[in-house]
Formats: C-alpha cells, sequence, structure tokens
C-alpha cells in the first residue's frame, strides 16, 4: 500500500475519522489521487469501529476542482479493475458509495466534474455559502465519466439532472440546496462546528445500526454497476477528440487549472466560444 499524500485521515475517535484532501493549488483530481481515494476506501470498508468519516478541503477556494486534463488519462483506463470489475476511477466511488460507515462531505469553494462525482458518492453533502457544484464535462465536449447522471437523477429528478449535466453550469451553494444536490447550505463560518457535531452525534451511535440502515437505503436507491462502466466508457469516447482541442486549448489560455481565471467560474465561461 502506497503512503497517503493527498488525503490526510485523522482519527477523532476509533469510530470518527476526518479525511482532508490537498493536491496542488486547486486540488485537481489525478490518477494518484483515484489510486490513494482506493486505498482509503479499502482501510475504511474494512475498520470493524469506524461509524462516519467527514471528508473535507484543505483549500477554502477549491474542494475539488476537476480532473486535471493534463495528468495520464491512459493510467486510469489501464490500470487492473478494482474489486468490483469497473476500471479503478467507478470503481472507487461504487464501493465508496457502499462502505458501512456514513460519508460526509463538508463542502468549501469549488467542486466540478469527477469532484462533483465524488461528493455525490458520499451519503450526505453539507455546503459552506461559497460553495459552487458542477458538472462541466459537457462544455468540454465529453460525456461525464463516473455515473453523475445516475446520481443526480436520483437525488434531484430527471429534468434537473438534465439542466446539470446537460448545461454544464455552476451550482451555487444556496440553488444547489434548493435542488437537492446538496442537502443544507450552513452560515458562514458554521459549516465545520455543524458537521463535527453531526458526526459525534453518528460515531455515538452502535455501528451495526449505522451500517445496516444504511444498507437499506442503498438497497432502494441502488444504481448498476453496468452503468457505471458505460459512463466511463462514453467518456473514454467522447474525452480529447480532436475537434475540442482547439476550445480547450483556449481554455487553458484562460487560466484553466490556475488559481485565478477562468477557474473561479468555470461554468459560465466553458460556454464561451473564440
Amino acid at each position: 500500500m502506497s503512503k497517503q499524500t493527498q488525503f490526510q485521515v485523522h482519527a477523532v475517535s476509533p469510530s470518527y475519522w476526518k479525511v482532508t484532501f490537498e493536491n496542488g493549488p486547486i486540488n485537481l483530481i489525478d490518477p494518484d489521487t483515484i489510486d490513494e481515494l482506493g486505498e482509503l476506501v479499502t482501510r475504511i470498508e474494512h475498520d470493524p469501529d469506524l461509524t462516519v468519516v467527514v471528508f473535507q478541503s484543505a483549500n477554502p477556494d477549491f474542494f475539488m476542482a476537476h480532473f486535471d486534463l493534463k495528468s495520464d488519462i491512459q493510467r486510469v483506463y489501464t490500470t487492473l479493475p478494482g474489486p468490483t470489475g469497473l476500471l479503478p476511477h467507478p470503481d472507487t466511488l461504487l464501493r465508496l458509495s457502499r462502505v458501512p460507515a456514513l460519508t460526509i462531505s463538508a463542502i468549501n469553494g469549488r467542486v466540478r466534474g469527477a469532484g462533483s462525482e465524488f461528493v455525490l458518492h458520499t451519503d450526505i453533502r453539507f455546503a459552506g455559502p461559497n460553495a459552487i457544484l458542477g458538472q462541466p464535462e459537457v462544455g468540454f465536449g465529453a460525456v461525464p465519466g463516473g455515473n453523475p447522471m445516475g446520481r443526480l437523477a436520483e437525488l434531484v429528478g430527471r429534468g434537473r439532472a438534465m439542466e446539470i449535466v446537460v448545461g454544464g453550469d455552476d451550482f451555487p451553494a444556496k440553488l444547489a440546496a434548493e435542488y437537492g444536490y446538496v442537502n443544507r447550505v450552513l452560515p458562514e463560518g458554521e459549516l465545520d462546528d455543524f458537521v463535527d457535531t453531526f458526526a459525534r452525534r453518528i460515531a455515538g451511535f452502535s455501528k451495526a445500526g449505522v451500517a445496516g440502515t444504511k444498507e437499506f437505503v442503498d438497497t432502494a436507491t441502488a444504481i448498476p454497476a453496468g452503468d457505471y462502466a458505460a459512463a466511463m466508457a462514453a467518456f473514454r469516447r467522447t474525452a480529447g477528440r480532436p475537434e475540442n482541442a482547439a476550445h480547450v486549448r483556449s481554455l487553458f489560455e484562460r487560466g484553466l487549472q490556475q488559481p485565478q481565471g477562468i477557474e473561479l467560474d468555470l461554468g459560465k465561461r466553458i460556454a464561451e466560444r473564440f
């Protein structure tokens, strides 16, 4: 098992972990992220005492920006499948959604693309007032690969899921909560304390009760593994096509994957053509 460098685990107690994500100036997701997250999910699956896990970001402006478009995407396609039989990215997402511990995303800042897919596969999403969520892949000419389509359709309904994934725009925290993309928005400065109090409450309950109850909810809202395989195959077919190269190049020229520039309002800027 490799050393965890992007996900730092703080065991508040045997039943409660806080996991902090940090990777570069805007918290991009890359193949190392996927590998580390897979190892972390395995730890969560096998810990007999762990009842609740809170995921947070070390960066107040970017929870998880999106997949790093300059990283080695072929590594994601060629790494051996995980325990579900899926490629590493969908395998980790599906396993994350099924772990016996309750998982909570405490979202400050921007979370888009593969980052949005990550939080959609945690059980609960609480957000600060500056949170921004979105699935911009269609703006890059691609189908989202982590099956946010299925998760969002179940959470927000078909029409709103279409608005989010086909529209590719940003959803500020308040609107995201109105749609059901996140559970609720906390006032400025209150997110961390609220999430910690809620997590400590869950950590004080019997794991058998928490895990058993979650299993019934998971069964009622299950998405077939085949849907994840199909979404990843669609992403592989559509991402990086030559006809999208000029547009993607223009996005990088305007500050894509930089702390400033279009990353601040990517949902709007991705629709601009030059």
